[in-house]
């Protein structure tokens, strides 16, 4: 039987995937939230919600990418 010490545990590769992935719905959620916002702003307030979407939208774009490096490093400990 053999026993992977280190940085390429299976528990630490699940945990890194994990969190990549919540990371990912989190900021799929944050995007909802903020078109809830924009549609429901008044006049006065919609150019700020659209913004805080667009800033959502963003950060929802650059999740992929961070899931993508959790791959690639457990990829790589492999």
């Amino acid at each position: 039987m053999t026993f992977r010490i280190g940085t390429g545990t299976p528990l630490r590769e699940a945990r890194l995937q994990a969190r990549a992935l919540a990371t990912w719905r989190d900021a799929e959620l944050l995007v909802q939230l903020r078109w809830d916002d924009f549609v429901a702003a008044d006049r006065a307030s919609r150019r700020g919600a659209f913004a805080a979407y667009v800033t959502a939208l963003d950060a929802e774009a650059t999740a992929p990418g961070e899931l993508a490096d959790v791959h690639s490093d457990l990829a790589e400990a492999a």
